[in-house]
């Protein structure tokens, strides 16, 4: 098992439009699709921050899953119509946890 810890950053006064876009569109959509969903954050220091978390079992249920959610004209749609409240690509942390995180 591992989890991804997703960080965006928005453009300058976006991130609470983002943020209900997630909530609203992309985190039920991608939810429907079977990814897990465990967290989602603003940075307290970084108005332009916002971050997310997930779990897969595995990899290969992990490209499944990619392939299920952004190989959809679906996906698509939803980046093509809030994309630009984007300032960059996400950056992505793949964390697996210790033998004693709460976590496992």
């Amino acid at each position: 098992m591992f989890y991804e810890f997703r960080r965006y950053t928005t453009r300058p006064g976006q991130r609470d439009t983002w943020v209900q876009v997630m909530q609203g569109e992309i985190l039920p959509y991608q939810t429907a699709q079977g990814m897990t969903y465990v967290a989602s954050f603003t940075d307290d220091t970084d108005p332009d921050t916002y971050c997310w978390i997930r779990r897969f079992d595995s990899e290969a249920q992990r490209q499944e899953l990619y392939a299920a959610v952004y190989d959809t004209d679906t996906w698509r749609a939803l980046l093509a119509r809030h994309g630009h409240l984007l300032a960059a690509e996400p950056h992505v942390t793949r964390l697996v946890p210790t033998a004693h995180s709460p976590l496992l």
